[in-house]
């Protein structure tokens, strides 16, 4: 019987998830410890965002590297009181303050952190000063193709005699800013379908040189279970999702951001382009028409936190802008989102969601059985 089929678990050096399950991290107060912690009490792996995870605390404005690392250490920390399941967290690379965060996270000893927008070129005892073997911690690079894996894991093998010990691909049906260029986006050829195979292929010789299993975990735009199978059965070892897990009780954001992605619907489905240099998918509102219809968003910006942000030119704040949505107040914001929010109808819960997915996985599996299914 198909219930029986069981998803195999996802395995990160000694790290062992019961299901392949990433929750990706949505950062400015999206996914914080109560969402990463009820994944992981599910037997995902629960992601924390840590890119402006200082934004409500009181002294932000003036202090904004100090907010940050004290919020994410306080998150990091409720977490662990709530599960003993595996926690990650996902820093920008692009931050200001990326390397700051990196240590607390592994001072805190989180289990992962997954970073993306810009390759990790510096290990973590580089960056944090502490002895590699004193480090419990894995660094998971979030790559957009083949090419930036094998110049990320050469890099690493020249300079460090180590790679990462995972790696996440993301395609360009994510949510939130995209590693494309908006023609790219659409793009057959830059799909997910293309990129997994790349990237294993590209993983594979610094499996072999280091003799150890290298997961990789497909990323953007994955909604059912047909989809995770699909996926791992062209070779990736996990799934991250993340547009799902905002639409369960358990989620950081507000109800009305929560409401925002139900009641989208798919021409509600936007490319924008971000004030930090990159495009994003977002959710259509009245915010982001009156920014495309050229209208500026006063802001006063006391500091730089993402490095490729120029707020002397930019219309609006995108910290701000996201911090707004998060606490429901999208008429100063807007969210951002999947390329399959709209498919979204309900607020669920995290066990209901979970146990939907390995149910569809399972059915995927029973199927490819019986038909003898290959994906191409």
């Amino acid at each position: 019987m198909f219930n029986k089929i069981k998803m195999p678990e996802l395995k990160i050096g000694e790290f062992t998830a019961k299901i392949p399950i990433v929750q990706g991290g949505m950062s400015v107060g999206i996914s914080l410890s109560r969402l990463a912690s009820a994944v992981a009490n599910q037997g995902g792996i629960g992601v924390i965002g840590a890119a402006g995870i200082g934004m409500l605390e009181p002294d932000f404005n003036t202090n904004f590297r100090g907010a940050n690392q004290r919020a994410l250490r306080k998150e990091i920390r409720k977490a662990r009181s709530m599960t003993k399941g595996l926690l990650g967290v996902n820093i920008m690379v692009a931050l200001t303050d990326f390397y700051e965060l990196v240590k607390v996270a592994v001072e805190e000893e989180i289990d992962f952190i997954f970073a993306g927008a810009g390759l990790p070129l510096k290990n973590l005892a580089t960056i944090t000063g502490i002895s590699a073997n004193k480090i419990r911690t894995k660094l998971i690079p979030i790559v957009s193709s083949g090419r930036s894996a094998k110049t990320l894991f050469t890099y690493w093998a020249k300079h460090y005699k180590e790679v990462p010990d995972a790696v996440v691909v993301e395609g360009p049906k994510a949510g939130g800013h995209l590693g494309f260029k908006k023609e790219q986006i659409d793009n057959p050829n830059f799909a997910l379908e293309k990129l997994l195979p790349a990237v294993i292929d590209a993983v594979k010789p610094f499996e072999d040189a280091f003799k150890k299993k290298i997961p990789v975990i497909a990323a953007g735009g994955i909604y059912t279970g047909f989809d995770i199978f699909k996926f791992m059965s062209m070779g990736a070892s996990g799934v991250q999702m993340a547009t799902r897990f905002v639409a369960t009780k358990e989620c950081d954001a507000s109800d009305e951001f929560k409401k925002a992605y139900i009641r989208s619907k798919k021409e509600d489905i936007v490319i924008i382009d971000s004030p930090v240099g990159m495009p994003g998918r977002a959710i259509k509102n009245q915010f982001l028409l009156e920014v495309e219809a050229g209208e500026k968003k006063p802001f006063s910006c006391k500091f730089k936190c993402l490095k490729t942000c120029d707020y002397r030119r930019v219309p609006y704040c995108i910290a701000l802008a996201l911090t707004n949505a998060k606490v429901g107040n999208l008429s100063e914001g807007f969210a951002f989102a999947g390329a399959n929010v709209y498919r979204i109808k309900k607020i669920t819960t995290v066990k209901k969601l979970m146990n939907s997915l390995v149910r569809e996985y399972q059915k995927a599996a029973k199927a490819s059985k019986k038909f003898k299914f290959v994906v191409a």
